[in-house]
């Protein structure tokens, strides 16, 4: 049976024991950020719980999160490489452990679930086993020199200092040549190549095509000068930047969710490809980044990006698991996008086109929710934890999206009829073709939800969907004749 290492314990194998940290090392992630995000999300009140517990030391903290947050061991990122050199030692006859400054809860359900352990070690709620205290144990429990210990961090220079062997693994520069320093013959475990691929993919630079909106008011208010459109382009970079930083906290708070998703798993977070601790020093730099931005050219357009920061935390947080305020939240964040292009360049926000945003856009996020659970049906999967939704609810899912995405072309039947377009419009009989254009596109679009044919987001999908480039090409096109 797996047990705790006790000190002082007399290791007889021919080579000395294997000590493995881990996260970053094991797992691909932080457990502690993990279940610290999870913990808050499940109920954002504890936020002041967890800030209680942290006064008392980091190991009361990890003592207090583990004991009411649960993780999926089986669900977690393990590194390969490591997991080959821990079966290989354990072929070889040597003992090896698990010694982390996780707390001991999580290590011993890990350590018992690989079930390639000779003993196991982790903080409690009085102590933090890491660093110079994780070292000491390990010198008490095999002596100076005679264990291996595959690291990561900076916190394990003081035990690789103590160790035979030393193998560090995805080493970050820093600490690569401080441990070249204490050892130059120590093993290295290069990190993946891929490193842009991964961190484009955590900020989903392909979503930014969705920032786009943000030029909408520049064309129905005929804004073409240069001017106009160097502000939006610094429009839209600032709310790229922004909404990445919100995709990677959304990210931080739902991966474990994400990993027993049947697409989602592969994202950077719920892969392990990308550090937790990194992403979560990066999101907050690229928020200010984009703030900073917006603050340069305007400060309704900083205020309207600290609104839409708002709401996308309250929608991390709280709101997605809202059954249909998630709907509306998402389609007004959409909208802010307009209006945040219309302030970008000064120019009063249509209330046609407000009317019309939040229409289409509801439909869109109704079609992304369709999609989530057609996804478990197929998959045999359990209803989503992490929203507010059954499998059984889907075809009143399909109803609401095809009722507001038609709702949306009678918004804009009726702008069309009004007065208010034949000052904008020199033909404006013309823009009656966008009709049965956008009546094609969303009934397309939902058909297509409802064969299977699409497996990600509505709009992501748009934009590499030949018939709706060729869509949007054709109201293009409308657009600049009826003008």
């Amino acid at each position: 049976m797996l047990t705790s290492i006790k000190v002082g314990s007399d290791e007889a194998t021919i080579d000395p024991p294997l000590v493995v940290d881990l996260d970053g090392t094991l797992l691909r992630s932080d457990i502690l950020l993990e279940t610290a995000f999870s913990y808050v999300a499940a109920r954002p009140d504890r936020i002041f719980k967890l800030v209680l517990a942290l006064t008392k030391g980091k190991a009361a903290l990890k003592a207090h999160i583990a004991s009411d947050t649960p993780i999926d061991v089986a669900s977690l990122p393990y590194d390969e490489r490591v997991l080959d050199i821990i079966i290989e030692a354990k072929k070889s006859g040597r003992s090896v452990h698990l010694v982390s400054a996780s707390n001991e809860r999580y290590v011993r359900a890990i350590a018992e679930h690989l079930a390639l352990f000779d003993g196991w070690m982790g903080s409690t709620d009085k102590t933090n086993l890491s660093s110079s205290d994780k070292a000491a144990s390990l010198v008490a429990a095999f002596g100076k020199g005679n264990f291996d210990y595959i690291g990561n961090d900076r916190a394990d220079l003081a035990v690789w200092s103590v160790a035979r062997q030393k193998i560090i693994v995805n080493p970050a520069a820093g600490v690569r040549s401080e441990l070249i320093s204490i050892d130059r013959n120590a093993r290295i475990l290069e990190p993946i190549g891929g490193k842009l691929r991964r961190w484009a993919k955590l900020l989903r630079v392909h979503q930014w095509a969705k920032n786009g909106l943000v030029f909408v008011p520049l064309v129905t208010a005929h804004r073409f000068a240069p001017v106009a459109f160097g502000q939006e382009i610094v429009a839209f970079l600032a709310f790229s930047l922004v909404a990445s930083s919100i995709y990677v906290l959304n990210d931080i708070v739902d991966v474990e969710a994400d990993r027993k998703h049947p697409s989602k798993k592969r994202r950077p977070l719920a892969a392990g490809t990308v550090s937790i601790k990194q992403a979560f020093a990066v999101a907050p730099a690229i928020a200010l980044l984009g703030l900073g931005a917006a603050v340069a050219l305007s400060p309704w357009l900083a205020a309207t990006l600290l609104v839409y920061l708002a709401m996308t935390t309250a929608y991390t947080f709280f709101l997605k698991r809202k059954m249909m305020i998630d709907i509306i939240t998402l389609a007004s964040l959409f909208t802010l996008r307009v209006g945040a292009g219309a302030v970008a360049i000064s120019v009063p926000v249509s209330e046609w086109l407000l009317a019309f945003s939040m229409f289409i856009f509801t439909s869109l996020a109704l079609t992304k929710r369709y999609i989530e659970l057609a996804a478990r049906i197929d998959g045999d999967l359990p209803d989503p934890t992490n929203r507010n939704y059954r499998k059984s609810d889907l075809g009143i899912v399909a109803a609401l999206a095809a009722a507001a995405g038609f709702n949306a072309v009678t918004i804009l039947a009726l702008y069309i009829s009004s007065e208010a377009v034949r000052g904008l419009y020199r033909t404006p009989s013309l823009l009656w073709l966008i009709c049965p254009i956008l009546m094609y596109w969303l009934g397309r679009l939902l058909l297509m939800a409802q064969r299977r044919l699409i497996d990600d987001d509505p709009i992501a999908f748009a934009l590499r969907d030949w018939n709706s480039l060729l869509a949007l090409t054709l109201v293009g096109i409308i657009l600049a004749l009826a003008t």
